[in-house]
C-alpha cells in the first residue's frame, strides 16, 4: 500500500469525563454525567466517573505515555465545568491553569494540541434552565469558547467545538440511555439546532481570538437496508437523515435536509439567520467512525427505523460489528454528499475488548493491532480515490469510563488498573508506534 503523506496526523483522543476525575477539586462544578452518574439504575454496575484515570493528577505521566508514542496530535476535550462552574459568568482561574499547563507540555514534548470544547459534560446548572432544549445555551457555549481560546488559542493546532451531537439529541434527550437522561424522542430536536447554532457562535468567537484550524465533529454511520424491500430501504434513508445529515447538512450546505420521513418533526424553533450563522466556513470536519447500521422498518413509530445485527461481522466486546470497509464507504459518501467538502480527519475510531495482563504483566491485544489495522487502511484507500484525510486518531489513549457502560468497556492502547491506577502500554500502542515511526498504513 501506498506511503502515507508526510503531512498526515496521526494522533490518540480523550475526553474529560472519561479520564480526569476530581470532579469536585479546584473550583469544577458539576456536570449533567456527575448528576446523571449518581442516580440509580443509569450506569452499570453504578460505576461514576468521579475517580475515572486520575488524568488531573497524572496528566504529566500521560503526555508522556503520548510523547514516547510519537503522535503528532492530541485531541483532548476541556471540561465546560472546570471553566465556568454554572456554565455562564464567572471563570474558574484554576480550570483554565489546568488546561494551559496541559498545552505547554504538550508543545514542549511536539504534540499538537486539539482541544475539543464540548464532550457532553454540559454544566449542571445550564441543564437546569433548558440545557440543549434552551436556546440561550448556544449563547452560553460562544461566550465558554471565548474565554478558553483567549487563553491558549494560541497553542492550539485545531479547535473542535462539539464532539457527536447526534448523540447528546439521541441518547441524551431523546432515548434517555445518556445525560441528562431525557426522554423526549423527536421532541428532542431543537437540543440538534440549539447545539449547531452553539457550534456557529463558537466559530466566531475562535476566530475573533485567532484560532487556526476550526472543526465540529460528527458521528457517522454509513446505513445498508436489511432487505431489498421499499420499506426497508425507505427506514435506511430516514436513519441516515436523522444520523449522519441533520448534523453536517446545516453546516456546510446551510439547511437542514428534508424530513418528511418523520411527520412529528418540528422545527420552528429555527430563526432567521441561525443557518447562516451555522454555516459559518469551516477548515475541517471530524470524523468519528465505528460500525455501519443495517436497518428494517418499524411501521407505526415516530422513529420509523429499528437496528439489525451484523451476523457476517465479527464482534467487539462491545458487540459492535467490525467492518473497516464501512469506513471506506463513508468517506465517499462525505465526498459525493457535499460538493467543497473541507479537509477530513478521521478523529475517532477504535475498538473495545477485554484485554488483561497476564501472568508477566504484558497485555496482548491482537484484535485490536487487526481492527486498527484495517481502518487504516480503509483511510489509506480513500485517499488514493483523491479524498483529502489529513489526520487519524485512535480512540483511545487509555482505557476510561465508558458512558453508561461505566469500565466495562475497554478501548485503550494503555491499560488502565483502576485499583493502582497503574498504566500499561498494550501490544497495540508498540504496534501503533512502530506505525507511525514507519509513516506507512501497512
Amino acid at each position: 500500500m501506498a506511503r502515507i503523506p508526510e503531512r498526515f496526523l496521526w494522533g490518540v483522543a480523550t475526553a474529560a469525563y472519561q479520564i480526569e476525575g476530581a470532579v469536585d477539586e479546584d473550583g469544577r462544578g458539576p456536570s449533567v454525567w456527575d448528576t446523571f452518574c449518581h442516580a440509580p439504575g443509569k450506569i452499570r454496575d453504578g460505576h461514576t466517573g468521579d475517580v475515572a484515570c486520575d488524568h488531573y493528577h497524572r496528566w504529566r505521566e500521560d503526555v508522556g505515555l503520548i510523547a514516547s508514542l510519537g503522535a503528532g496530535a492530541y485531541r483532548f476535550s476541556i471540561a465546560w465545568p472546570r471553566i465556568q462552574p454554572d456554565g455562564r459568568g464567572l471563570v474558574n482561574a484554576a480550570g483554565l491553569d489546568f488546561y494551559d499547563r496541559l498545552v505547554d507540555v504538550l508543545a514542549e514534548r511536539g504534540v499538537a494540541a486539539c482541544p475539543t470544547l464540548f464532550h457532553w459534560d454540559l454544566p449542571q446548572p445550564l441543564e437546569d434552565n433548558g440545557g440543549w432544549l434552551d436556546r440561550d445555551t448556544a449563547y452560553r457555549f460562544a461566550d465558554y469558547a471565548a474565554v478558553v481560546a483567549e487563553r491558549i488559542g494560541d497553542r492550539a493546532r485545531m479547535w473542535i467545538t462539539l464532539n457527536e451531537p447526534y448523540i447528546v439529541m439521541a441518547l441524551g434527550y431523546g432515548l434517555g440511555m445518556h445525560a441528562p437522561g431525557r426522554t423526549l424522542l423527536l421532541g428532542a430536536l431543537p437540543a440538534a439546532h440549539h447545539q449547531l447554532l452553539g457550534h456557529g457562535l463558537a466559530v466566531a468567537a475562535l476566530r475573533d481570538h485567532g484560532a487556526g484550524e476550526v472543526a465540529i465533529t460528527n458521528a457517522y454511520s454509513p446505513t445498508e437496508p436489511e432487505t431489498d424491500s421499499a420499506a426497508d430501504v425507505t427506514a435506511a434513508a430516514a436513519y441516515d437523515t436523522l444520523m449522519n445529515r441533520v448534523f453536517t447538512d446545516p453546516v456546510l450546505l446551510g439547511r437542514y435536509p428534508d424530513l418528511s420521513a418523520f411527520p412529528d418533526a418540528d422545527l420552528s424553533f429555527v430563526r432567521d439567520g441561525d443557518l447562516k450563522v451555522i454555516s459559518a466556513p469551516i477548515d475541517a470536519l471530524g470524523v468519528n467512525y465505528y460500525f455501519p447500521t443495517r436497518l428494517r422498518t418499524l411501521p407505526d413509530s415516530p422513529l420509523p427505523f429499528e437496528m439489525c445485527a451484523y451476523p457476517e461481522a465479527p464482534a467487539t466486546a462491545f458487540g459492535w460489528p467490525v467492518v473497516p470497509e464501512g469506513l471506506h464507504r463513508l468517506l465517499g459518501l462525505l465526498r459525493d454528499r457535499y460538493p467543497g467538502l473541507p479537509p477530513i480527519y478521521v478523529t475517532e475510531n477504535g475498538c473495545s475488548y477485554d484485554d488483561m495482563p497476564d501472568a508477566a504483566g504484558r497485555v496482548a491485544d491482537p484484535d485490536r493491532i487487526a481492527y486498527l489495522d484495517g481502518h487504516i487502511k480503509a483511510v489509506r484507500q480513500a485517499m488514493d480515490d483523491g479524498i483529502d484525510v489529513r489526520g487519524y486518531f485512535v480512540w483511545s489513549l487509555l482505557d476510561n469510563f465508558e458512558w453508561s457502560e461505566g469500565y466495562h468497556q475497554r478501548f485503550g492502547l494503555v491499560h488502565v488498573d483502576y485499583a493502582t491506577q497503574r498504566r500499561t502500554p498494550k501490544s497495540s500502542y508498540a504496534w501503533y508506534r512502530d506505525l507511525i515511526a514507519d509513516g506507512r498504513a501497512g
